[in-house]
């Protein structure tokens, strides 16, 4: 379904459907079944693809492991695609990997060496390699923290703006901004416009960390992004929760479609 590459796959949906949504599964916590099980309801419920990664324990023979459950348990209707928290986050069983720089971390190693380390591996393992660059946005959680981030102000979205328009400047397809895994709330509605603005059309803009419910899922496609990455609201919710997401993302990305 995925051989002229997910990047061609996230377009058509984008033209059919105006935005998208991203089921994150981190196999630390949702291993193995438990991971298959909310791939399957996300799938049933709307998602788009299913992410998986996390900032930490995500890798290894787990890592495989949970891919190939996920895999087997939605058949290849939507891509699989890694959500590295480290160059050991790698899996040749994936359909493609975020191939990320978080470009505003103190830390030159998440800058160019974690990825010149990660480079032959990539290439070893034959999946899609997506130009992505990773931008932290208050509070940052876990992710910001191993990264050592200098997140984002909330409220600087000009600073955010600057970020994405540096990312597409420097030839990244993607842009993610993140608030975190667990964030108490999503990055502000006037925050993401201005990223979304700064990114243009030629750049994918996806916004991850704090969206629970359909209205803030809502809002933040209505603000410009692409898509909404959905992690831990996914977790422990039921299918009509889910749905209820999925249906909230597509009927705002509808109106731009």
């Amino acid at each position: 379904m995925f051989h002229n590459g997910v990047m061609r796959y996230y377009r058509e949906v984008l033209d059919k459907d105006g935005a998208m949504l991203f089921s994150l599964i981190d196999p630390d916590k949702l291993f193995l079944e438990k991971g298959a099980k909310v791939a399957k309801e996300s799938l049933e419920a709307g998602a788009d693809a299913i992410l998986v990664g996390g900032s930490i324990g995500a890798q290894g023979t787990l890592l495989d492991e949970s891919i190939k459950m996920i895999k087997e348990s939605i058949g290849g209707t939507i891509p699989i695609v890694l959500y590295p928290g480290n160059i050991s986050g790698l899996s040749p069983f994936a359909d493609a990997v975020y191939f990320m720089h978080m470009l505003n971390s103190r830390d030159v190693y998440w800058l160019s060496t974690a990825q010149i380390q990660a480079a032959p591996v990539v290439a070893r393992m034959k999946i899609e390699a997506i130009p992505t660059a990773y931008v932290i946005i208050e509070p940052g959680r876990a992710v910001g923290w191993i990264g050592n981030a200098n997140a984002v102000p909330r409220e600087r979205g000009d600073l955010a703006a600057a970020c994405a328009l540096a990312a597409r400047y420097s030839g990244s397809k993607v842009v993610i901004t993140d608030a975190g895994s667990g964030a108490p709330k999503p990055a502000p509605a006037a925050l993401v416009s201005m990223v979304a603005k700064a990114c243009g059309g030629e750049v994918l803009y996806f916004n991850a960390g704090g969206v629970r419910t359909p209205a803030q899922a809502a809002e933040c496609i209505k603000a410009g992004a692409h898509g909404i990455h959905v992690g831990n609201a996914f977790e422990a919710s039921s299918l009509a929760k889910m749905k209820a997401v999925a249906q909230a993302v597509k009927k705002e990305g509808r109106k731009r479609a």
